[in-house]
């Protein structure tokens, strides 16, 4: 009999669609398969004519660009040299997951079901296309979809005999678990920030421990929005970039989360533990050093902040001994139970920590062995770099807004990275945050004549500082910004640079200060005003043009 063996591959951005990846994986485990989870990116793509049977899960990103964990698969995949008939014995089905209101919607997955099908592959069904748009979100096309999924896969490998498909009431195996260590081995020193020579060029698995040199704000205090222009020091690091890139930060919970986090799952954050995988084959989390202490596992790995997904509370309802629970958990993951959890988590931008303080007779039976499988890993957040290294050499400065905003909770929402980031004061010490850079999607024009048309309102002249920096230190004049903001006295960003540069004649610079007068003046106003240069620019200058928001 053939083996039943099954290889879920995921592209996946902010995490989605690694969810759902995973989610096909316990549902496959139910079914007595053996499967493997893995990202594009991290499978041997070469040995791909030799698997008999994928699900491919993708998100689509930006506009119709594969996520950055498939980048590769994806070069490979489209090389003209792949014979015709290499995939012919490949049983496959595509599940995207996208957003409709984009025009390239689900662009990748149908892509990638397309180029399969050309190397000779066999599709179980037509490509699914979850939308972001629907109301009870992608769900309401993948849970259809995964039942006609099984079906196709039952039909080609039945369950051995004696076996029946495991029932959702009973509880999967965790992926890892955890072994503490005596009270008296040795403790392990932060894993993100050893400060070693670096092997290679950062990247998100090595990460360089930047010493944040600068911390200003730069808005008026009176202001409400803080707006902090950070500046790194990457000596010695190996980054390089241009105008455009991106600087990637990796945040950390806050201590006091942390501390509630351990205290409500009855954890002692100094306790020391390695990991073993449950099953041969599972690699451990690239990104947790062995031995770990839960302080280091819930500050820099587990995103105790993030907004629970359905799969969370789906697990949360099997340690759940009190019965009004479990019972709210298991209508919180079903179905139906779509709308509910939507009021419940989405719509509030309700925290996993706020979760877990609603469910306490369940969260206090929580097994440490499930922590990795029932919350995600933190993600690294992405920042235009603000700055030229022609300008700032071994220098990455970036302009952020610190996310705080209320819903109907009390408790004022705030965002992970920039809260964390506002919070550290270089003055008061030695501050390293890990961070790497990557490519951006804003190219500047390689020739010097070419003007430039930049249109960035608040923090999105972020870039555009950049962009300018390194033209001006070029010697290159002809560079036309519009910026917008609120109030020339409370956010206008930059101020005395970009007049300095007007004055000394590299910039031609257009302010919009909306709140400034009466009736509201935006940047496409100064637009239409300035329509005769902006058309010279764009008609005999064949001007490039950039907008950031």
């Amino acid at each position: 009999m053939t083996e039943r063996k099954l290889l879920v591959l995921f592209g996946s951005q902010t995490g989605t669609a690694q969810d759902t990846a995973e989610r096909i994986g316990r549902e496959a485990k139910r079914r007595h398969f053996q499967c493997r989870v893995e990202a594009l990116d991290s499978y041997e793509v070469a040995n791909l004519i030799n698997e008999l049977l994928v699900v491919f899960v993708c998100a689509t990103t930006g506009q119709g660009d594969p996520p950055d964990n498939m980048k590769m698969f994806w070069r490979f995949l489209f090389r003209k040299n792949l014979p015709p008939s290499s995939l012919c014995q490949l049983d496959y089905a595509v599940l995207g997951l996208g957003d409709s209101s984009y025009p390239k919607f689900n662009f990748v997955a149908k892509k990638l079901h397309k180029r399969v099908l050309q190397l000779g592959g066999n599709p179980l069904l037509p490509v699914a296309l979850g939308d972001d748009q629907h109301d009870l979100g992608p769900d309401a096309v993948v849970d259809p979809w995964l039942l006609a999924l099984w079906d196709k896969i039952l039909a080609l490998y039945p369950l051995p005999p004696g076996l029946e498909i495991i029932s959702p009431d009973v509880r999967l195996p965790p992926k890892y678990t955890l072994h503490y260590l005596a009270e008296d081995s040795p403790h392990p020193d932060g894993g993100l920030l050893q400060s070693t020579a670096p092997r290679t060029v950062p990247s998100e698995l090595h990460p360089f421990p930047a010493r944040m040199v600068s911390n200003q704000r730069v808005t008026a205090e009176s202001h409400f929005q803080d707006v902090r222009l950070i500046e790194f020091d990457v000596v010695a690091s190996g980054i390089t970039f241009n105008a455009g890139d991106v600087v990637m930060i990796q945040p950390q919970n806050c201590p006091e989360d942390v501390q509630q986090f351990c205290q409500l799952l009855r954890l002692d954050p100094d306790k020391c533990f390695v990991l073993k995988p449950t099953e041969p084959g599972t690699s451990l989390p690239a990104l947790l050093p062995q031995p770990c202490t839960i302080r280091y596992l819930v500050t820099h790995y587990l995103d105790i902040s993030c907004v629970p997904r359905r799969s969370f509370f789906e697990l949360l309802s099997y340690f759940s001994t009190n019965e009004l629970e479990r019972e709210k958990l298991q209508e919180f993951s079903s179905a139906q139970g779509q709308e509910e959890l939507y009021s419940y988590c989405n719509r509030p931008r309700r925290t996993t920590l706020e979760a877990l303080w609603d469910f306490p007779h369940t969260t206090c039976a929580i097994p440490p062995d499930y922590l990795l499988d029932l919350i995600p890993r933190i993600r690294p957040r992405a920042f235009s770099i603000a700055s030229s290294m022609l300008a700032h050499p071994d220098r990455i400065q970036i302009l952020m807004a610190v996310v705080r905003y209320k819903t109907r909770l009390s408790k004022p929402r705030r965002g992970l990275c920039s809260t964390w980031l506002a919070s550290l004061n270089p003055e008061q010490g030695d501050v390293r945050v890990p961070l790497w850079v990557k490519k951006g999607g804003m190219k500047f024009p390689a020739d010097p004549d070419t003007p430039v048309i930049m249109i960035g309102p608040g923090t999105g002249v972020a870039p555009f500082r950049a962009a300018i920096q390194e033209r001006v230190a070029q010697g290159r004049r002809g560079n036309c910004l519009f910026f917008g903001c609120r109030r020339k006295s409370k956010d206008f960003y930059c101020q005395a640079e970009w007049e300095e540069l007007v004055t000394k004649g590299f910039l031609t610079l257009f302010t919009a200060f909306s709140r400034d007068q009466e009736e509201k003046v935006y940047v496409q106003h100064r637009i239409r005003e300035n329509r005769r240069l902006v058309w010279e620019l764009l008609s005999s200058g064949s001007a490039h043009v950039y907008l950031a928001g």
